[in-house]
């Protein structure tokens, strides 16, 4: 299961599992680039399908993969990597907050602990919680993204310890910098272009996905260097944070 899945890295993920050989349920809001993902998956994986979905409805989100586990009799995957960025909102500041919170922390909450169960049934699988370097290391202008997805890399941390135990692996991705839709906008809203040795591409984050999922680590890591924000912070505070202010402008 890939939510996210009709662009960008959900699309590129959902591609690349399908090519090999897993059957893929790729879930996103949009019908039109669903279905046109779900015909490329098919010239490699046959049975894979979309399903049109909401995420930040979770009741729905939690019925549509009760539904799925049903039909294909177990999930050996869930990828919750459906995210939304921050913008301004009119009316009440609250909103913005919640709006984040919703779709970037509750959602993939709601999908971890329906699929989770059937995992430790069965002594398998793996869940990937998409986070995001800001949630590591929280620049200027971003709060709220940054604090829904540090929100859910402690949740998907605290999890795993039991879960790994069982034999089911949960994993925090942290992509880096990638020109996606959402990415792109941030630079075009006045985000400085992030350094080098942080951006990849929606290939390099899928291989780095295939390549850890299951395995013995919480953290796929994109690009490790982004591991050092956090050490900065440390050891050098306030240089730290003259860093991040210049960066935001």
């Amino acid at each position: 299961m890939v939510t996210g899945a009709s662009a960008g890295l959900g699309r590129r993920m959902a591609l690349d599992l399908a090519a090999q050989g897993a059957v893929v349920a790729a879930l996103a809001r949009r019908e039109e680039p669903l279905r046109a993902v779900a015909a490329e998956m098919r010239r490699s994986s046959p049975g894979s399908e979309y399903r049109v979905c909401d995420v930040s409805d979770t009741s729905g989100y939690v019925t549509l993969l009760a539904e799925l586990e049903r039909q294909q009799g177990r999930i050996d995957l869930l990828v919750n990597n459906a995210g939304v960025g921050e913008q301004a909102t009119d009316g009440d500041p609250l909103d913005r907050y919640r709006r984040l919170m919703d779709t970037n922390y509750f959602a993939a909450v709601a999908g971890t602990l329906a699929v989770l169960p059937g995992m430790l049934e069965r002594g398998s699988g793996s869940i990937v919680n998409v986070s995001s370097d800001a949630a590591r290391a929280p620049s200027p202008g971003e709060p709220a993204y940054s604090a829904s997805k540090a929100a859910l890399s402690a949740f998907t941390e605290g999890m795993s310890y039991e879960a790994e135990t069982k034999g089911v692996h949960l994993h925090v991705l942290y992509p880096g910098w990638v020109p996606t839709a959402m990415g792109q906008a941030a630079v075009d809203e006045g985000m400085p272009m992030p350094p080098r040795s942080v951006r990849r591409t929606e290939e390099q984050v899928s291989r780095a996905l295939l390549a850890g999922a299951g395995g013995s680590r919480l953290e796929i890591d994109a690009t490790r260097v982004a591991r050092l924000a956090p050490v900065a912070r440390v050891l050098a505070p306030r240089l730290y944070r003259r860093a991040l202010r210049a960066a935001g402008g």
